[in-house]
C-alpha cells in the first residue's frame, strides 16, 4: 500500500478522531456549499451536490449540518470560495499535491507555501508534479457489499479500469471523465458507494526511509490541518516495517 492511505491509517491510530472528524466536517460543508452554488440546491437535479451530500454522508456528518451548508449556498452572505491547486516538492524529492477551496487566495498560498518550507520542501509551479500523477475517479464501498471476485465483476461491468479490495473494503478506480457513468452502473449493481471523488493518483511511488517518512507525514497533517486545504496527495512509499515503529 502506497502514498496517502497510510498516513490517514497512522493519523487515525493516535487517536486524532475528534479534531479530525471536526474538520473533516467543516471542509465536507465547504465542499457541499460549493456544489450546491455550482448549480440548482437540490440533489436530484445537481450531479456535484448529489457526490458531495453522499461523501459527507458517508463520513456520518449530522443531516443538519448537510442541510445547513446547502441553504448557505443560497445565503445573501455566503461566500465565494475559489478552487486552488498547489503542486511542490517534499522531503526526499516526494511529489505533493495540494488542493484548496478559499475565499482569499493570498492567505491560502501564504499558509501552504509557509508550512512546505517549514518540513523542508518547496513549492513549485502549477503543473510542476502533476505531470507524473493521473487524475481518476476513486469509488469505494465497505467490505460487506460483496467478496473480491464478485465487486471485481460488477467494476468491469461498469467499465471501471482497477479495483483493490482488502478486509477495510473494496476501492474502484475509473477514467476521470467516466466516474459519474461508472458509479451509476456500480449503485445499480452494489447499491449507493461510501464515497465518489477524483483524486491524484500517482504513476510511480518513491520510496522514502523513517527520518524522510515522518517528515513527510508531519508536512501532510500540517496541511491538512490548514481550514482551506481539502485534499493532499503524494507519491511516496514506505514500508511494512516503517509503518509499524511509527503508527507504535
Amino acid at each position: 500500500m502506497a502514498g496517502h492511505s497510510q498516513f490517514k491509517n497512522i493519523m487515525h491510530r493516535k487517536g486524532k478522531q475528534d479534531s479530525i472528524r471536526s474538520k473533516m466536517f467543516s471542509k465536507l460543508a465547504r465542499e457541499i456549499t460549493v456544489a450546491a452554488k455550482s448549480g440548482l440546491p437540490d440533489v436530484s437535479m445537481n450531479a456535484a451536490l448529489r457526490l458531495a451530500v453522499q461523501n459527507a454522508k458517508a463520513q456520518s456528518m449530522p443531516k443538519d449540518n448537510i442541510d445547513r451548508a446547502i441553504k448557505k449556498a443560497s445565503g445573501a452572505d455566503a461566500e465565494n470560495y475559489d478552487y486552488v491547486r498547489y503542486e511542490g516538492y517534499g522531503p526526499g524529492g516526494t511529489a505533493v499535491i495540494v488542493e484548496a477551496l478559499t475565499d482569499n487566495r493570498n492567505r491560502t498560498a501564504s499558509n501552504v507555501r509557509s508550512i512546505f518550507t517549514k518540513a523542508g520542501g518547496v513549492l513549485g509551479e502549477t503543473g510542476s508534479v502533476s505531470f507524473s500523477f493521473d487524475r481518476v475517479g476513486e469509488i469505494t464501498y465497505k467490505a460487506s457489499v460483496g467478496d473480491a471476485d464478485s465487486v471485481m465483476e460488477a467494476a468491469i461491468e461498469a467499465g471501471a479500469d482497477d479495483v483493490e479490495s482488502s478486509e477495510d473494503g473494496h476501492t474502484i478506480i475509473c477514467g476521470f471523465e467516466a466516474m459519474n457513468e461508472v458509479s451509476k452502473a456500480l449503485e445499480a449493481a452494489l447499491g449507493e458507494a461510501d464515497s465518489v471523488k477524483s483524486i491524484w493518483k500517482p504513476q510511480n511511488t518513491v520510496p522514502v526511509d523513517e527520518e524522510k517518512a515522518q517528515s513527510l507525514m508531519k508536512l501532510i497533517d500540517n496541511l491538512e490541518d490548514d481550514d482551506d486545504v481539502q485534499s493532499v496527495y503524494s507519491n511516496f512509499e514506505v514500508s511494512e516495517e516503517i509503518m509499524a515503529r511509527l503508527s507504535a
